[in-house]
């Protein structure tokens, strides 16, 4: 199975070590799908980990490391094609990454953008806790 986990479900795996997204980073741990990703959503993962408001809830070193996992153990996906889909411009990335990805879930928590499109060609685009449900 190949994902694309939105940056505020890494972000929350990281604050919450209990919550659904928490869970799904571990699940990715174990194998249980591959993740895919691309240099603009490592660029963005770093950014908001450097925000002094996310800085102060997550320790340097984990986020570090949660950087350096993505960037070592992801399936980096190169050339995106150009999609214009999403409420937010700045979320198009993510369905061009799943595009080009051939991703079966796109994982997010974005209620008002993403998740409201619920389908991106072949993708189906869903909260962290379905796709939790889909992994049992």
């Amino acid at each position: 199975m190949r994902v694309v986990l939105d940056t505020n479900i890494l972000i929350s795996a990281l604050i919450t070590p209990t919550g659904n997204p928490a869970a799904i980073y571990n699940a990715w741990e174990r194998s249980d799908f591959t993740l895919l990703t691309c240099e603009q959503q490592l660029e963005e993962l770093r950014a908001t980990l450097h925000k002094a408001e996310i800085a102060e809830l997550i320790r340097s070193h984990r986020a570090g490391r949660l950087v350096n996992q993505i960037s070592e153990l992801a399936e980096i996906v190169g050339r995106l094609p150009r999609v214009k889909r999403s409420a937010d411009p700045e979320d198009d990335y993510l369905l061009a990454l799943c595009e080009a990805g051939r991703a079966h879930f796109l994982v997010t928590g974005d209620k008002s953008g993403l998740l409201s499109l619920r389908k991106h060609k072949s993708t189906q685009i869903v909260s962290a806790k379905e796709f939790i449900d889909s992994l049992e």
